[in-house]
């Protein structure tokens, strides 16, 4: 009898496993990536272009000197009773430079963003700071012109203590809790970007991505974000100064639906049809 009760069970357990099998959605497939040597990655040629172009450094000594350009324009107009000036900025891809973390994904033959490895890597104190960046904020805190860090991470219970020491490592001021802030549930910086511009006059704000000015950005639709984009188009340069990102970002959010969207086959023919909207038929 108990052979018996043992042979039912048993076949009751495997039905019951094959049933929860058969329910559970089959990963998306993932064969067309990097494979090999990994010289077939399609972030090889965004990583590359971060790692040695000088242009891309270029652009950064442009963005800081035209944010310097602006601060000593709004100290120039201050008077008496006005109130204190401020500059609000993003972190990562803005000040500092995830350079080392993006080469590892490479070497991992990763192609899409990886947040296991972003958050193991963090804490590693690896950024390396953005060109004009150092400069730039130590020429604001001489002026008396407070700076505000305000960047969306989250790596537990320490994300604001890594950020803060991101900061302090880099050798820039303000490298406090008062002055960083590091949200951890959304990505949406209005409400504290709003908080820091009812007590300081915001000259400039400082970013990488288009959602580190205002929301409306933060939008699924390519045609729509570039929409919104131009309307404001007075404000960059101006109010608005943007860094260059290629390889993530909520541009991707437009494409995908999703910022940081899985490694897949489908999502590989996703940004080839974004990368050919326009495309010479050749004849």
């Amino acid at each position: 009898m108990k052979s018996i009760w043992m042979k039912s069970a048993c076949a009751i357990v495997a039905m019951m496993c094959f049933s929860v099998q058969a329910q559970t959605a089959a990963p998306a497939p993932n064969t067309t990536g990097p494979t090999a040597a990994g010289t077939n990655n399609l972030l090889i040629a965004s990583v590359a272009w971060k790692q040695t172009a000088a242009e891309y450094r270029a652009l950064y000594y442009q963005g800081y000197n035209l944010a310097k350009f602006r601060v000593e324009q709004a100290i120039a107009k201050r008077k008496a009773g006005d109130k204190p000036l401020a500059v609000v900025t993003d972190l990562d891809d803005t000040v500092l430079l995830p350079l080392p973390y993006w080469g590892h994904l490479i070497n991992q033959n990763k192609d899409f963003f990886d947040d296991p490895i972003w958050d193991a890597w963090i804490p590693k104190n690896q950024m390396v700071v953005a060109p004009g960046a150092l400069e730039f904020f130590k020429f604001c805190e001489a002026n008396g012109v407070e700076v505000y860090y305000v960047s969306s991470r989250d790596q537990g219970d320490k994300t604001l203590e890594y950020g803060i020491n991101h900061v302090k490592v880099a050798g820039l001021p303000y490298a406090d809790a008062n002055h960083v802030t590091i949200l951890r549930e959304s990505s949406n910086k209005e409400k504290r970007q709003d908080e820091i511009a009812k007590a300081f006059d915001v000259v400039v704000f400082l970013g990488d991505n288009l959602n580190d000015f205002r929301r409306k950005y933060y939008t699924k639709n390519v045609d729509e974000r570039i929409q919104l984009m131009e309307e404001d188009k007075a404000k960059y340069g101006s109010n608005y100064i943007l860094f260059p990102n290629p390889t993530d970002g909520h541009w991707m959010r437009a494409i995908f639906g999703d910022s940081e969207p899985p490694p897949s086959d489908a999502n590989r023919e996703i940004f080839k049809k974004a990368a050919t909207r326009q495309a010479w038929d050749g004849k």
